[in-house]
């Protein structure tokens, strides 16, 4: 077993998603902000795409974050006629973000981290013991 190999994907895979955490962060951060006026664009939600690709130094796939792309949905309404973005009839068009999703998504996100790190934490301890048996 190539110990190397196997702490490199996984530290990939830790990467990627602390990358696919901060976007979900942003997300987050942006879900209630309006744009300051009406013909201003809201924030549109992100989308971290994921892609893989050989490493040579490993010789083996990896994963990396991809692009981070603009999610197209429509916005969200709110009505709110006090506001300095509110179009004629009131209405805010607010960020297309859906904190329950994101909210899931950070989970799973947190998850797959912890998988990641437990990969690097026990193959740690299989290359301490197979130095302890050589020791020996």
């Amino acid at each position: 077993m190539d110990f190397n190999k196997a702490i490199g994907i996984a530290a990939s895979g830790l990467k990627v998603q602390s990358g696919r955490m901060r976007v979900i962060s942003e997300n987050i951060a942006n879900a209630d902000s309006a744009p300051t006026s009406a013909a201003a664009e809201p924030y549109r939600r992100k989308i971290p795409t994921f892609s893989n690709h050989v490493d040579r130094e490993l010789d083996a796939s990896v994963v990396d974050l991809g692009r981070v792309r603009r999610d197209q949905s429509p916005f969200r309404s709110k009505q709110d006629p006090g506001n300095p973005a509110a179009d004629a009839n009131g209405t805010v068009r607010m960020p297309n973000v859906n904190v329950l999703v994101e909210t899931v998504d950070m989970r799973e996100a947190q998850r797959s981290y912890e998988a990641n790190l437990n990969m690097v934490t026990l193959t740690n301890r299989m290359v301490s013991r197979t130095i302890d048996i050589l020791k020996a």
